[in-house]
């Protein structure tokens, strides 16, 4: 799992974010997959890139999930930059033999219209050009729910974290093999 501070669980403890309760899920149906969880709070796509190589090193992973992008759409990076990087990790990952599954980000509806559309057309462009599963988006039924969600705004609660592992969860069964 390489992603940010949704992911890290930010905010809550560690085992109700949705990687922990994906891992509990995996063996409770009889699949025999060891999670690693390389997210890091407040990382850019640049910075998840930057990590990439030594992570795939050291856990040798069959599988990627990739949950990148929301700090860089937060900090106003070029969507360009977004793309350049999320690419590479793609392309890398798929070299390396991985399975994909890519995880896209919306951002609040103050960054406006057509930053946010440009910004969600990356994860679909993406997911076309490397032929990988596409998870829309997401924080799909939490980010707008205000009690699935911490203070700020922009961190699920623990229940929301439940619904977070539900969104990936129906684009990763097509990918596991037991």
């Amino acid at each position: 799992m390489l992603g940010d501070s949704i992911s890290a669980a930010w905010g809550i403890n560690t085992t109700e974010g949705w990687v922990s309760l994906l891992q509990a899920r995996l063996a409770e149906q009889g699949y025999r997959y060891q999670v690693v969880n390389a997210s890091v709070s407040g990382d850019t796509s640049r910075t998840g890139l930057n990590r990439l190589d030594d992570a795939l090193q050291k856990h040798q992973p069959a599988m990627i999930i990739i949950a990148l992008g929301g700090n860089d759409g937060l900090r106003g990076l070029p969507i360009s930059e977004t793309e350049s990087s999320l690419s590479t990790i793609i392309d890398k990952s798929q070299q390396a033999g991985l399975t994909v599954l890519l995880a896209g980000v919306r951002l609040p509806p103050n960054y406006g219209a057509y930053y946010n559309a440009q910004f969600a057309e990356v994860f679909q462009r993406l997911a076309k050009k490397y032929k990988v599963t596409l998870v829309t988006k997401i924080l799909d039924g939490v980010a707008d729910n205000p009690a699935l969600m911490q203070a700020d705004r922009i961190h699920p609660t623990a229940e929301g974290q439940q619904l977070v592992l539900e969104n990936i969860w129906v684009r990763l069964q097509e990918l596991l093999k037991k």
